[in-house]
C-alpha cells in the first residue's frame, strides 16, 4: 500500500479514537430524592444527567437550584453552576415535581444566565411556565428597567410539549426518549431514556409498574426508579393504600421489574419510607428475589 495512504489511514484512526475518548461519559447526579414529605435531608425530586459539560435536569422539585449549586461545589461539575442551568425535562405536573419551576426560571437568570430556559414536558407545561412568568412581571420589569444589570433573554422559557412516547430531543451529544408510564389518574405521565450511544440511563418518574417502562429499561446501565416500602404499606389507612397502589411501585413490584429488565445498576429514589430505612428497602427487594446491584439514593449522590 502507498506510504502516504497508510499514514493517512493511521491519522484517521487516531482522530477517530481521540474523538471517542474525548467524549465525556454520561453521569447521573441525584439533586433531590424526596417526596411531598418535608424532609430537610431530601430536596424535592430532581435529577441531572451530565454529558460533555452540559446538564439535563429531570423534574424540578423544591430546592433544585441550591441542590445544583451544592453538586457543583461537591463534584466540580460546572454545568450545574446556577447560570448554566438551561435545560429541563418534566415527567408529569404533580406539584412536588414542578414546584421549583419559578426558582429554575428566575434564580439562574439573576445569577447570570443569558439564554432562555429550554423546558420539555407533557401537555400543560407551557401554560404553567406562562403563568409563572406572568406572576413575576413586577420583578421582571424592575430587573430589566431598573439599575440591576439583567439579560433580556435569561428569564424566558422555550417550552416543548409532547403528547406521546418517542424521541423528544436528539443532538450530537445525547438522545432523550419519553416513555408513557402509569401514574394513577394522570393522563400524561412519562419516564425518560437518556442515551449517548455507549450508556443508557432510564428514569421512571412517578410510576406504577408498566410493560412500556420495563421494555425501555431492559439492559440499561442505570435504572432510576421510584419505590415504596411493601412492609410499611400494610400499616397505611385503606384510602392511602388504594392511592399508592395505583400511583406508585412497591419494593416487591420493583424487584420483579428489575428481574425482567436486568439493569447493571438499580437506583431507588422518591422513596416512600413511612418509617422504613434505605437498608429496609434494599432488604425488601432482596427478599423478593432480586440479586442485582441496587442502591437507595441520597441527595447529591453521583453515578
Amino acid at each position: 500500500m502507498n506510504k502516504a495512504i497508510i499514514l493517512c489511514l493511521i491519522g484517521v484512526f487516531i482522530i477517530s479514537s481521540y474523538g471517542a475518548i474525548a467524549g465525556e461519559p454520561m453521569k447521573l447526579v441525584m439533586l433531590g430524592t424526596g417526596t411531598p414529605a418535608a424532609n430537610p435531608e431530601r430536596a424535592g425530586p430532581a435529577l441531572a444527567i451530565i454529558k460533555n459539560d452540559k446538564s439535563y435536569l429531570i423534574d424540578i422539585g423544591v430546592g433544585i437550584v441550591r441542590r445544583a449549586a451544592s453538586a457543583f461545589k461537591k463534584h466540580d461539575i460546572s454545568s450545574l453552576e446556577a447560570k448554566n442551568l438551561n435545560m429541563a425535562f418534566i415527567t408529569h405536573l404533580h406539584t412536588d415535581h414542578t414546584i421549583g419551576l419559578a426558582d429554575l426560571v428566575f434564580s439562574p437568570w439573576v445569577l447570570g444566565r443569558t439564554q432562555p430556559l429550554k423546558l420539555f414536558g407533557p401537555t400543560g407545561t407551557k401554560e404553567m411556565a406562562f403563568h409563572i412568568i406572568q406572576a413575576y412581571q413586577a420583578d421582571i420589569d424592575i430587573r430589566l428597567n431598573g439599575l440591576e444589570p439583567a439579560s433580556p433573554e435569561g428569564y424566558k422559557v422555550e417550552t416543548t410539549e409532547f403528547t406521546r412516547g418517542g424521541t423528544i430531543l436528539e443532538t450530537a451529544d445525547i438522545k432523550v426518549d419519553a416513555v408513557p408510564v402509569i401514574h394513577g389518574a394522570w393522563q400524561n405521565a412519562y419516564g425518560f431514556v437518556f442515551s449517548d450511544g455507549d450508556t443508557k440511563i432510564v428514569i421512571s418518574g412517578d410510576a406504577a409498574p408498566s410493560p412500556a417502562l420495563i421494555e425501555a429499561a431492559t439492559g440499561a446501565d442505570i435504572l432510576v426508579h421510584e419505590v415504596f416500602s411493601t412492609e410499611k404499606f400494610k400499616d397505611l389507612p385503606e384510602e392511602w393504600q388504594k392511592y399508592h397502589a395505583a400511583f406508585h411501585t412497591s419494593t416487591h413490584q420493583l424487584a420483579e421489574i428489575a428481574k425482567q429488565a436486568q439493569p447493571k445498576l438499580l437506583v431507588l429514589y422518591h422513596q416512600l419510607f413511612w418509617g422504613a430505612t434505605d437498608e429496609d428497602l434494599i432488604r425488601e427487594i432482596r427478599q423478593a428475589g432480586y440479586q442485582g446491584k441496587v442502591i437507595s439514593a441520597r441527595d447529591l449522590d453521583l453515578y
